[in-house]
């Protein structure tokens, strides 16, 4: 089997980093905040994000693709094409919803980097079995070490863009979802070879360099666009929050005042303070928590372990690893088996779960 020479143009290469950076950057920006969000307002954010970023594995690859140099012509099936551009999108999807619809725990970030991590072998495999008079074959050294290097740096990439959801941790992210994104490209080529085909392999239409260029550099522009979009409205409240609003300092209990603890809050943008007898428990959200009162739910920023430091010594209950109660509100205990559960006399509270860790406790409390 004779194999074909091939090179790159150095520019293309830089261009498909840069695209897999703005798509990283404009995806984790798109997913910031959510829990401050309405569900529609969450499903919608996740689409985004999963375009971009499933948009932007796409581009980077194509945009690589381009600058692939052989001595002969060749081309893609536009079926298998679209295919792979959707594959990715998919598995982003997936990863952004395990991420931001469960309990963010170790386990699922791990689980959501080795998703996304899969979305880009997948991509470029299924994308390079779309090359038309000319086969790309691969080495064993070249699967699998493109393989572990996916999976590796899209779980350090997820670890430290959803650590705090700071503006440092997601630029972090981003840099370690490009260099994943162009990394595993390179190396997987790196053990490519081609060898020519006389006849077209098509399974749908066959489109030319030409043609995919033009698709290419539409997906760019839509992911730079969203860039900018994104550049100058996810640092918005940040900006606002240095400015000096004396209506909510008046608002805020001083560190002297007798009265009870009353927990910062968010709701339709605005600042409040829910005072602690009012809360019937409090629920961890990611690295944030939600408010539960009789008829409301707020977003707060304190973190379950804040929650707990604070409310604690005024009499709340810790039940389980992402929940704390005020035993005051609690109107039945229920105990099965090992664990327990705590309900409310409101019927629009949902219950709490009692582990079985802080299932002593609770017996304590509750009898």
């Amino acid at each position: 089997m004779e194999f074909l020479d091939f090179g790159h143009n150095p520019w293309l290469v830089v261009t498909s980093f840069v695209v897999a950076l703005v798509a990283g950057a404009t995806g984790l920006s798109l997913t910031r905040d959510l829990s401050e969000k309405s569900l529609s307002q969450r499903r919608l954010a996740i689409a985004l994000g999963a375009v971009a970023l499933g948009g932007g594995i796409w581009s980077m690859h194509f945009v690589a693709m381009l600058g692939l140099r052989l001595p002969i012509l060749f081309y893609y099936d536009a079926a298998i094409t679209l295919a792979s551009a959707l594959i990715a999108i998919l598995m982003v999807a997936l990863a952004l919803v395990l991420l931001h619809f469960t309990e963010r725990s170790k386990g699922i970030i791990i689980a959501a980097g080795a998703i996304v991590g899969a979305g880009i072998l997948a991509m470029h495999y299924v994308g390079m079995a779309g090359m038309q008079l000319c086969k790309p074959v691969y080495t064993l050294q070249g699967v699998l070490g493109s393989s572990v290097l996916a999976i590796v740096l899209c779980i350090l990439a997820i670890g430290i863009a959803y650590n705090e959801r700071s503006n440092r941790t997601i630029a972090i992210g981003t840099l370690c979802f490009g260099v994943a994104v162009f990394s595993v490209h390179f190396l997987a080529m790196a053990g490519t070879n081609f060898v020519a085909l006389k006849d077209i392999r098509e399974f749908g239409p066959v489109i030319s360099n030409e043609v995919m260029a033009v698709g290419v550099i539409l997906s760019s522009f839509v992911i730079f666009g969203a860039f900018l979009w994104v550049g100058t409205t996810y640092l918005v409240p940040m900006q606002a929050t240095e400015i000096p609003m004396t209506g909510v300092a008046q608002d805020e209990p001083s560190a002297n005042q007798t009265q009870p603890i009353r927990i910062p809050c968010e709701r339709d943008g605005g600042k409040v303070f829910i005072a602690a007898p009012d809360v019937a428990f409090v629920r961890a959200d990611g690295h944030y928590t939600q408010v539960y009162t009789r008829t409301e739910k707020y977003f707060c920023v304190w973190p379950i372990t804040e929650a707990v430091k604070r409310l604690e010594p005024t009499g709340f209950l810790r039940v389980h690893r992402s929940y704390i109660v005020n035993p005051k509100k609690v109107a039945r205990f229920e105990r099965t088996k090992d664990k327990g559960q705590c309900t409310f006399g409101e019927a629009d509270l949902p219950p709490v779960p009692v582990s079985r860790s802080n299932l002593k406790a609770a017996l304590t409390a509750f009898g």
